[in-house]
């Protein structure tokens, strides 16, 4: 799965109030080129890390939820600082709270996540280029397509620990 080597990855706001660390690898680290996350982040793109709940840890701080509209009318909860305001993670109704859209720039070494796929591609800014090594989608994709067995078994067990 990518370049997700180190066991602990720290990452914090834009001021320092606010800490974590990711406990693992991500599950898979995506690229989203959707207007939406282009709107939200001000960029071309947003690069996500999805990790399961209980493998980010707030080390120092506190975040704040904020519910913003989202393209499949359910919304999304931005988890920010409440200080500086920066999104550390995400939460979509579609993978619930238990798992985390972790954005890879909040990391303190974000090189240590290098996109495993760019989604969305169809709506990507036409300057952007996309490296012919990663698998790229116009739109969503079927994770079963793109995800290492151990990642969808992981998903498997988080999914099923919030049923319970």
């Amino acid at each position: 799965m990518g370049d997700h080597e180190p066991a602990r990855l720290p990452g914090r706001c834009a001021c320092g109030a606010a800490r974590y660390q990711l406990t693992g690898p991500p599950l898979i680290v995506h690229c989203c080129h959707c207007t939406w996350c282009q709107r939200e982040n001000g960029s071309a793109f947003a690069v996500n890390a999805l990790i399961e709940a209980d493998r980010l840890q707030l080390t120092a701080g506190k975040v704040v939820t904020t519910v913003l509209p989202s393209a499949s009318g359910n919304g999304q909860v931005f988890a920010r600082c409440p200080a500086c305001g920066v999104t550390l993670w995400s939460h979509y109704a579609a993978a619930g709270d238990r798992v985390h859209f972790v954005r890879v720039g909040t990391l303190d070494d974000p090189s240590a996540c290098r996109p495993d796929v760019h989604i969305y591609t169809s709506t990507r800014q036409p300057w952007v280029r996309l490296p012919e090594d990663v698998p790229a989608f116009p739109g969503f994709y079927r994770p079963r397509d793109v995800w290492p067995e151990e990642s969808l078994a992981r998903l498997a067990a988080a999914q099923q620990s919030s049923a319970t």
